[in-house]
């Protein structure tokens, strides 16, 4: 009896243990941009405007910049906000999920490494929304698969101008970018 308590909580101990070291690989994704920096940020604003479902530019923000403002030494991060009405109304009219609001706008990183190269870097908004219900879930299985349009590049196009945010705003977002609003 006391080897299968022993077995049990061992086996309980190892699952937490791998949950714990996992879990961040598995709630956000990253990979490696064939791009620059700036061009990589287009072609996914590109993709954002052409996406349909009802995704708009909400934003631009240049969290680097405030730390260097205050003398700080980062490499080059940009972050790319887009929201769709379509798939952010389901949830903000349900008062139960309501508190989801936070991870709106959704939004994809653009940073470069000391590798010199440059990655993406997104939240994986299938898996997040499985963990909060059968609505939440099936709206975030949409998003990602919008998200993964938005990560497809077809290097033979070239590269379209950087929308930049007519605020400049080193983190302070603002302007929404190609209309639209917010969510």
């Amino acid at each position: 009896m006391l080897k299968l308590f022993g077995g049990f909580f061992l086996g309980l101990l190892f699952t937490a243990f791998m949950a714990y070291n996992m879990a961040p690989s598995m709630m956000f994704k990253e990979r490696v941009s064939p791009f620059g920096l700036e061009e990589t940020v287009a072609r996914i604003q590109q993709n954002i405007q052409n996406a349909g479902n009802g995704w708009s530019m909400t934003g631009l923000r240049d969290p680097a910049k405030a730390v260097q403002k205050d003398g700080g030494n980062v490499l080059p991060v940009l972050m790319i906000e887009a929201c769709s009405t379509k798939y952010s109304a389901p949830v903000l009219k349900d008062d139960s999920v309501r508190f989801l609001s936070i991870l709106m706008p959704c939004k994809i990183s653009v940073y470069k490494k000391n590798d010199g190269k440059t990655y993406i870097g997104n939240m994986n908004a299938g898996l997040m929304g499985k963990m909060f219900g059968p609505m939440v879930g099936e709206v975030m299985s949409h998003v990602a698969a919008d998200q993964a349009k938005f990560l497809e590049f077809d290097a033979s196009k070239p590269a379209p101008e950087m929308i930049r945010n007519s605020s400049g705003g080193g983190g302070a977002g603002g302007g929404a970018a190609g209309g639209g609003g917010g969510c």
